[in-house]
């Protein structure tokens, strides 16, 4: 008859590290890991200041600089988490720093403030627009 260790499986571990890149995920800064992955290997987010590879750990107090399009996020690891929640539960894993949201919002007046390039566009041409377009294009 065969002899078989029982063995305990350990509670769930308090995690100390986590990838960079599953962090950003589930903090909700993008919507996919490969999405996060690609911005590390861009230089689009930097841990430390320095530019960091996806398999990089972050610990809580590391700071983070992300950029995603024309926004700017700077931001301290609170909390780990490896599991992607609602946008509450994201919010207490990151510290942002004051002058980041500052930055945000002006950055985001700004933009409103601006015109929409295409709104002087009114979408398929009339036939009278087609008429002066055909006549300005094809000189006979």
């Amino acid at each position: 008859m065969r002899q078989y260790a029982i063995t305990t499986v350990p509670a769930r571990r308090i995690m100390d590290r986590l990838r960079i890149d599953k962090w950003l995920w589930a903090a909700r800064f993008f919507k996919t890991r490969s999405l996060a992955s690609q911005a590390l290997d861009g230089g689009r987010a930097k841990l430390n200041g320095e530019r960091a590879k996806p398999s990089k750990e972050v610990k809580p107090g590391d700071r983070l600089a992300i950029q995603i399009g024309e926004y700017q996020w700077d931001v301290v690891v609170v909390q780990l988490s490896g599991r992607r929640g609602s946008a509450e539960t994201a919010r207490t894993l990151y510290e942002e720093s004051e002058a980041s949201q500052a930055r945000r919002r002006q950055q985001a007046a700004t933009r409103r403030l601006q015109t929409e390039p295409a709104e002087p566009i009114k979408g398929r041409p009339t036939k009278r627009d087609r008429r002066l377009i055909h006549r300005f294009t094809h000189i006979d």
